[in-house]
């Protein structure tokens, strides 16, 4: 009976297959998924080239996102030991430097696949490789400045899987429509990144981390949020109308007059609510990236 105690209080040598899984964070998959997908929705060929899409998205979720989220824990383990000591790294479930090592293989395997999808693709993921690295790892540590880290985060995380989806697919060149687009989504992403960031202030200002909530506090933090959110939908919707994209532009209007009604209950309490907006205004916020990548489709642009 002592031998299975014994064993229970040896520390760990090698991380389990669940602790791995935990680690790559499968839900922060579905913004750059999304994306992605707008962006095939958005170059009219995703059914004709559809082997090509579903590469492209386990290239931006499970490894490319999943990768950064490694990155990103193995550098802030000693936040994590404050925040969220229960985390694979920090409660010694993956030990050692098990945290780097699976950093990196992930970090060679997503460069792999995404020289699989062409010239585009590969200078793409290179692109989100560098800027996951720089977000999480000194000596640029992007996210010690919640201004620059919360824009690489929607540069990788929504423009960026978008126009690679679009130009891979395509197989043509990026027209100034979509690049604007998808520009104005990642710049809203920005206020996205800033409610993810009340979960951990504690920790943050502690080490150094001068995220929005930090430098603002959360009163100020939250306004800055809603308006990054709501500003850029705001500017897509009165170009689709520009552009003739009447029935799109009123669903995205209409999908940030939703928003603008839970930004009003967020502000009340931005840090307690951050969670509560994340699984609803987020959600209306997506709806409307597709409804824009619909407009951008070659067919429905005039």
């Amino acid at each position: 009976m002592a031998q299975p105690a014994l064993a229970a209080a040896l520390p760990r040598t090698h991380p389990r297959p669940g602790d791995v899984l935990e680690l790559l964070k499968p839900l922060t998959w579905f913004p750059p998924v999304w994306a992605f997908g707008c962006g095939a929705v958005a170059s009219g060929a995703v059914l004709q080239r559809w082997p090509l899409a579903l590469l492209g998205l386990l290239l931006v979720g499970p490894l490319v996102c999943g990768m950064s989220q490694a990155v990103n824990d193995w550098f802030d383990r000693h936040v994590d030991a404050v925040n969220e000591p229960d985390r694979p790294i920090p409660s010694g479930r993956i030990p050692g430097r098990w945290g780097l090592g699976l950093a990196l293989a992930w970090t060679a395997l997503s460069l792999l696949v995404g020289a699989l999808l062409g010239p585009w693709g590969f200078a793409a993921t290179l692109l989100g490789v560098a800027l996951a690295w720089a977000y999480s790892a000194p000596p640029l540590r992007l996210k010690r400045n919640g201004w620059l880290g919360n824009a690489a985060c929607g540069l990788c995380y929504e423009t960026l899987p978008w126009i690679t989806a679009a130009a891979v697919l395509s197989g043509q060149a990026l027209t100034p429509r979509l690049l604007l687009v998808a520009l104005l989504y990642g710049a809203g992403a920005h206020g996205i990144m800033t409610l993810n960031d009340f979960k951990s202030v504690e920790g943050d200002r502690r080490f150094g981390i001068r995220t929005l909530p930090v430098q603002l506090g959360p009163a100020l933090a939250g306004r800055v949020a809603c308006l990054a959110m709501a500003l850029p939908q705001l500017a897509v919707a009165a170009l689709l109308l520009r552009w003739g994209a009447t029935w799109q532009a009123a669903t995205v209007a209409l999908l940030l007059l939703g928003q603008l009604g839970l930004m009003l209950r967020l502000l009340r309490d931005p840090r307690g609510l951050a969670p509560w907006y994340g699984a609803t205004g987020v959600s209306l916020y997506v709806l409307g990236m597709l409804a824009s990548a619909h407009a951008l489709r070659p067919d429905s642009v005039g």
